[in-house]
Formats: structure tokens, C-alpha cells, sequence
């Protein structure tokens, strides 16, 4: 069991004081609370006629974009950077009452459609559902984890988005049994598209194939689950996180702070030691500042900077992903985790480095709106917010 954030821990009588105080507007929102204006994202996402099988082989035609680029396609799944959306079911929007505990602006399907690629969810046990809970159930809750596949899972059936790979890190936050996440994607209906790596079990002899190889057998979903124990018999594509990733540190509340050196596993010993393992590096860039002294929340008013692809800034994306990359041997991170997206925007520093320049297909980028808390803007049913909880930090990445 991990340990949480020493900031865990505080009374619930002076949580309600807060929450009271923000909803009487004693509690002013930072300007920075707003979306960017500079990238708009499309409020929700229309589903056009989903393809006939999830199991029938495609066929890549030349020309046609993998992960929004025809470059990629070739490119085997370890050799891309994939950027991800940390805690992307935990919104700072109309639906959760602007909550200064939300991580993004927009929904998953969202932030797919504007090129994010991984989704980062945090999931706890409520009287035996898996649910999507921020910290914990009573503070924020966007639903049960089955229903937020399902949305994911219409996203994949979209012909538009026939050619596009998706990730899934899932934090297995009360240790459930494999078969409790099992049951969910089988549910959901999206266990068909879970792609199964040739050593499942080990890193070291694990060759990935490439985009163009996980679309053609329309297996287009991977999914990591930390921690789990991997079970090859009965849900083989639900994968062990840290059999092949390994991260950088997540408790950042400082732009100067930004770490190379690995943090989880511990067993790795070392990123040096851990990339010869063939473990993938997951970059984590997000920061943190603190509410009171025992409450810290995503820091949202430097956002542009932390999310600026910018490689001379301190504590920039860019700049963090450059330094990682010489620091790795020139081994550039295949996952990166950052909050609020749509700033910076995040996705230019994956396109570079992707290497991936004007040739980009099928991001959706119109449309400036907040989601409003319509049923778009999250998995409808059962969010609520009671507030901001104190160390926030402490479990959104365990």
C-alpha cells in the first residue's frame, strides 16, 4: 500500500468552513480558473457510425494519419510520445462547481478529439463499485468507472477515429482484484480493443509493434493499472503499470523542481537502470500550491508557463522534456502526465517531440465554450463536490 501525502490528513469541520467560504465567495478564483483562450476545444463530440466489429482486422491506407499523423504509423508504440491528461475524469468546470480540486477543463472524449492520447484516472472502491474518485468518494466523484469507459469505448467505435491508439494509466487506489477492473471493461464493452504486448509480464522482452501493426488488428487500447497483479489467463491486456513504466516524481510545488530521476518503482533502483530494463519513462508535469498550510491544489496561475513548450523557461514542458531526454541518453519520454491540457497547449510539445510538423489530421479545435456541466463535460451521474480536500496531491498518482 502506498502512503499518502503527509497533508492527508485534516478535520472535517474546517473542510466545510472552506467549502462554505468558496461558495459565499469569501474565496476569490484566480482569473486563471478560465480555459485557454489561445487553443478552443469543442464542447462535446459527435459520434458518427461506429465501425461494424471491434475485432475485425483495418487496413492503414498511405497518407492516412495514426495518432493525427501519417508519420507516426510506422513508428512503434514505445518510439512516440504519447501526452496525457493527469486525473482526466476530475474537472474544474460548471459540474463539479469549479472545483479548485479539478485537474482539467474538459472531459476525456474532449481532450482525445483535441490530440491527448493518454487518460490518467484515479479509481477507488465505493460499496463495491469502481468509481472515479478524486482523493476520495465523499470529496469528488465523476461516476463509476465502467460508464466513463463506455464513453471512451463510443469514442474508439467512431470511424474518424478508426486509426487512433489509445492509453489508459488506471490507479488502483483501495487494491482491488484484477477481476473487479476485469469486469468493468467487460461491461463497458471496450475489453475487445485491449491490446495484449508479446511478454505481458516482463519488460525486458517486450517488443512493442508499431501504430499502423495495433490498428490493423483494431487492438488500439492499452492499459496500465498501478498496482495490480497481472492475471494472463483471464484479462490479459490489463497490464501492471510498473512491469513496464516507470515515472518521475509527481509532488511538485515548485517550477524550478522538475525531476529526471526516477521515483516509482523503487525496485527500478534508477531511470538508467530502468530504461536497459526496456521500462517505458512517464514524465509527470504538473505543480501544486498550497490553499492553507495543509491544502494544496493544481497550481493554475502559472499554467502557461508549465504547460509552454518553451525549452529556456524554468519549469516550461518543453525545457522539462529536454532535459529528460539528454538526461536518458536521448531516450525521449513515451508518456508525459500534465494538468489543464488545453494550455501551452500541452500537445505542441508532444509534436515536437514526435517530430511532427504541419502534416497534423483530424484534432478538433473549434468552439471556445466551457462544457457548462452538460452530460459532455463527464460521465453522467453520480459527480458530486463537497470541496477541496487537503493533499490533494497526496493519491492522485497512486
Amino acid at each position: 500500500m502506498l502512503a499518502p501525502h503527509p497533508k492527508i490528513l485534516t478535520s472535517a469541520a474546517a473542510l466545510l468552513t472552506l467549502v462554505s467560504s468558496f461558495a459565499q465567495g469569501q474565496i476569490a478564483i484566480d482569473p486563471q480558473i478560465l480555459p485557454s483562450t489561445s487553443t478552443t476545444i469543442p464542447t462535446s463530440t459527435t459520434i458518427s457510425t461506429p465501425s461494424t466489429s471491434s475485432s475485425s482486422n483495418l487496413t492503414v491506407t498511405p497518407g492516412t494519419a495514426c495518432n493525427n499523423s501519417p508519420t507516426l504509423c510506422s513508428r512503434a508504440y514505445d518510439n512516440i510520445t504519447h501526452m496525457g491528461a493527469h486525473d482526466s475524469a476530475f474537472l474544474r468546470d460548471a459540474s463539479t462547481g469549479n472545483s479548485l480540486a479539478g485537474n482539467q477543463y474538459f472531459n476525456a472524449t474532449v481532450a482525445l478529439s483535441a490530440g491527448i492520447r493518454l487518460l490518467q484516472g484515479q479509481v477507488h472502491d465505493s460499496a463495491g463499485t469502481l468509481q472515479l474518485c478524486h482523493t476520495s468518494c465523499e470529496l469528488l466523484d465523476a461516476g463509476p468507472l465502467q460508464a466513463w469507459l463506455t464513453k471512451i469505448k463510443h469514442w474508439l467505435d467512431d470511424d474518424a477515429n478508426r486509426n487512433e491508439i489509445v492509453t489508459l494509466l488506471l490507479v488502483n487506489s483501495d487494491n482491488r482484484p484484477v477481476s473487479a477492473y476485469g469486469s468493468a471493461f467487460e461491461l463497458s464493452g471496450i475489453a475487445s480493443y485491449g491490446f495484449i504486448p508479446p511478454s505481458p509480464s516482463t519488460a525486458s522482452d517486450t517488443n512493442w509493434p508499431t501504430l499502423e501493426e495495433m490498428i490493423s488488428t483494431n487492438k488500439r487500447l492499452v492499459t496500465f493499472v498501478a498496482s495490480l497483479d497481472y492475471n494472463s489467463t483471464d484479462f490479459p491486456y490489463l497490464l501492471s503499470e510498473f512491469t513496464h513504466v516507470f515515472e518521475t516524481s509527481f509532488d511538485v510545488t515548485s517550477l524550478s523542481n522538475f525531476s529526471c530521476n526516477l521515483d516509482r518503482p523503487a525496485s527500478a533502483g534508477s531511470a538508467e537502470n530502468a530504461l536497459s530494463q526496456k521500462m517505458m519513462p512517464l514524465m509527470n508535469h504538473f505543480a501544486y500550491t498550497s490553499l492553507t498550510s495543509s491544502i494544496d491544489i493544481p497550481n493554475v496561475s502559472d499554467i502557461d508557463v508549465t504547460n509552454s513548450p518553451s525549452v529556456n523557461k524554468t519549469g516550461a514542458l518543453g525545457q522539462h522534456a529536454r532535459n529528460c531526454t539528454s538526461s536518458w541518453g536521448q531516450v525521449k519520454p513515451v508518456f508525459v502526465l500534465v494538468d489543464f491540457y488545453d494550455h501551452g497547449p500541452a500537445i505542441e510539445t508532444a509534436d515536437r517531440l514526435n517530430g511532427v510538423t504541419g502534416n497534423v489530421q483530424g484534432r478538433k479545435v473549434s468552439g471556445s465554450e466551457r462544457n457548462g456541466g452538460s452530460t459532455t463535460s463527464g460521465v453522467a451521474g453520480g459527480r458530486r463536490i463537497i470541496g477541496v480536500v487537503p493533499g490533494i496531491i497526496g493519491l492522485v498518482m497512486f
